[in-house]
């Protein structure tokens, strides 16, 4: 070999990149097989707040005894508390023309009910998550080892300001936190617009029209359970003996369904805050 290829050779060799071998070299490319973040569906998510809690199984307990009582006594006035107990998801049944006592023949009646049971079901399993999610929110709030965040350097200039404010008005901003899960997602303001909907034709019809039939109707059941306090409420304000007040019983269930609905709208934006918060990353 003549002395300038033997220098090719050697300049070749000195100069070349180094390799990475992506087994042993900790600054290399990840490893087709690395952890990468799952998540989990909603409905797996949803079916882990409904039994991840007590709280939540005790009311899983409760409707399953309710169930019990309604195959064993269907006659008995405590029938129909599966019902209240998954209000107000179930009673959307009676708005679908497809339910209990839809005529057919056999093998449509018992479709119709398997459908209703099932529909049953799945509403006592999301008042379960419902209550799942406000279970684990305390827990997650006081949960020991959980990173605080760091103290801030408080700011004399702009403290003065912000402490009037704050003094001002502690109150409302309480109340703000607290309604914000009924008004910072999709799925309780959607369920909001349909309250309103509901108590303004309630009222509409209360007022304006001759004869406001069963309009009361939608919003107890758009509002159910509280609603029923409503109902109380109203009859107390109003009541048949003294028929000069007969006028303040249409506004005092309206005041009562909107109070059940926000309610019902932040139990449901908490819910949503826990189905969309992502699944934590397993350590290490």
């Amino acid at each position: 070999m003549s002395e300038r290829a033997l220098r090719s050779t050697v300049e070749n060799t000195t100069h070349a990149p180094p390799t990475h071998h992506p087994r042993t070299d900790p600054k290399g490319p990840a490893m087709p097989n690395a952890s990468r973040p799952r998540r989990l569906p909603r409905l797996r998510r949803l079916l882990a707040l409904a039994t991840d809690s007590r709280p939540a199984r005790g009311y899983l307990a409760v409707f399953a005894a309710s169930v019990a009582v309604m195959l064993l006594f269907p006659d008995s006035g405590f029938a129909g508390s599966p019902v209240l107990l998954t209000a107000p998801l179930s009673f959307l049944s009676v708005v679908l023309p497809f339910g209990p006592g839809t005529q057919g023949g056999g093998a449509v009646e018992a479709l119709a009910v398997g459908y209703w049971v099932g529909w049953l079901f799945l509403c006592a399993l999301v008042n379960a998550a419902v209550i799942g999610a406000l279970a684990a929110r305390s827990t997650t709030a006081a949960a020991p080892g959980t990173s605080e965040p760091l103290p801030r350097v408080p700011d004399h200039s702009a403290q003065k300001g912000t402490d009037t404010a704050d003094s001002a008005h502690p109150r409302l901003q309480g109340i703000r936190t607290l309604l914000a899960p009924a008004v910072d997602n999709w799925l309780a303001r959607g369920y909001l617009a349909v309250v309103a909907a509901a108590v303004g034709f309630f009222l509409y019809a209360a007022y304006v029209l001759p004869d406001p039939g069963f309009a009361g109707i939608w919003p107890f059941m758009a509002t159910a359970p509280g609603s029923i306090l409503a109902v109380l409420v109203s009859l107390v304000v109003s009541p048949e003996w003294n028929p000069a007040r007969a006028w303040l019983s249409p506004l005092a269930f309206s005041a009562g369904a909107v109070l059940s609905g926000l309610v019902n709208a932040v139990l449901l934006g908490r819910l949503a805050h826990r189905l969309g918060t992502p699944e934590p990353r397993p350590a290490g």
